[in-house]
């Protein structure tokens, strides 16, 4: 288990950027070396905004520079990584300039809103979808998608990245993000009983969030920030030892992506369900193609589709996470799948992200070939899509309220 982020959430706009980064920068780096002390491993630090429209200047103009000097103070004071939020449907011209912001940068993260808690927004998911294509050509890799993902019902304070933004006018607060995949590989691994394997998953991860909680509450104590939660999304690393397609395996599958998957999905969901501490962000199974090394081997052999991962998402999960999609692929096409994704954060009352990633000049089957020590390569994936009209696809929000279930 490691620490995937100490993320730090302040707003530009409440007061001088300087005044507020300086002591909450002494903050992360106090906190880091605390959780180092008590043997946990700290592998980034990072720093989230609210939208980026609450507090850049009404000119659009100014906006690729004002980002620079951000991400540059940022960096300055020691955070690897700044999320500038999302888009939102409030602002449509936000959605515009973020393939723009995406080139002129390096290190900063954007979303854009598709939907909230009672609506899917058909404008802005469709805003979102040409993001990615646009965004898909800035480098012959497509690499930049990375860096965006459509938040669907995402509240603010999650700890991952892209979806990590602030609450506007709030004070700072923090919120860590938890790389835990290999807790459920060792948890179900030479298993009796499911029952087994639940109470290995949970000691583990309940043992782990008392501590970290004890220091988040001192630290937040001594330094008067907001700490939010911990996210125990079970987040891989591209290795089969911190693969969450290993723990789906390991509990009796022949292969992620066949009938049983959905199952095993439902049953470490639970098991996240019903672990004791605070939460922020997401708390399910994080399902990334490129980062998990046995997801994206399913993925090249053809038993893993986009249908299975959003499937899975119905009963856990973060959402459509880094896709390696054909160069072509259209942005109709992509709206299809983002309207699917909002509509299922909606009725289940839950937060989603498409974190989709045309590679330009690749199809349906080639190989994928990143040079980047968190991805392990798999082969592009078919969208299996179709172009959407009215009534369902126009210009005004769908309005959906979450299930109700029957009361016991």
């Amino acid at each position: 288990m490691k620490i995937r982020s100490i993320t730090s959430f302040f707003d530009p706009a409440k007061a001088p950027v300087k005044q507020t980064l300086e002591p909450l920068a002494r903050f992360s780096r106090d906190l880091q070396k605390r959780c180092e002390e008590k043997g946990f491993i700290v592998q980034s630090t990072r720093a989230a905004t609210p939208p980026f429209t609450t507090y850049l200047s009404p000119q659009q103009e100014n906006w690729i520079k004002e980002i620079r000097h951000l991400e540059s103070l940022t960096q300055e004071l020691g955070w690897a990584y700044l999320s500038a939020g999302p888009a939102t449907p409030e602002s449509p011209n936000s959605y515009v300039l973020i393939p723009s912001l995406l080139a002129a940068t390096q290190n900063v993260f954007f979303g854009g809103v598709i939907a909230d808690k009672k609506q899917v927004y058909p404008a802005a998911l469709r805003a979102s979808a040409n993001i990615i294509v646009e965004s898909a050509k800035i480098s012959p890799d497509g690499f930049a998608n990375l860096r965006f993902a459509a938040l669907a019902n995402v509240p603010p304070f999650a700890p991952f990245f892209p979806a990590a933004y602030h609450e506007s006018g709030h004070n700072p607060a923090f919120s860590l993000a938890i790389e835990c995949a290999d807790e459920a590989v060792k948890a179900f691994s030479g298993l009796i009983s499911l029952e087994e394997a639940r109470n290995r998953f949970l000691i583990a991860l309940e043992q782990n969030a008392e501590r970290l909680t004890d220091i988040c509450n001192e630290m937040s104590a001594q330094y008067k920030v907001v700490f939010k939660g911990l996210d125990f999304s079970p987040a891989p690393f591209p290795e089969d030892w911190c693969s969450l397609g290993k723990a789906f395996e390991t509990l009796g599958l022949d292969h992620i992506g066949g009938a049983g998957s959905l199952a095993a999905a439902a049953f470490i969901a639970d098991a996240l369900d019903r672990g004791k501490w605070q939460r922020a962000g997401f708390n399910g199974l994080m399902l990334a193609v490129l980062e998990d090394s046995i997801l994206a081997a399913r993925a090249e052999a053809g038993l893993l589709s986009i249908k299975d991962l959003l499937l899975y998402s119905a009963v856990c999960g973060t959402g459509l996470d880094t896709i390696p999609l054909p160069g072509n692929t259209t942005v109709g096409s992509l709206s299809a799948v983002l309207l699917d994704l909002g509509a299922l954060a909606v009725r289940l009352g839950k937060p989603l992200t498409g974190r989709l990633m045309p590679i330009p000049g690749k199809q349906a089957g080639d190989k994928t070939e990143f040079d980047f020590g968190f991805f392990a390569n798999s082969r592009v994936m078919a969208l299996d899509s179709q172009e959407i009209r009215a009534p369902l696809l126009t210009s005004e929000p769908i309005q959906l309220n979450p299930r109700k279930t029957s009361a016991p």
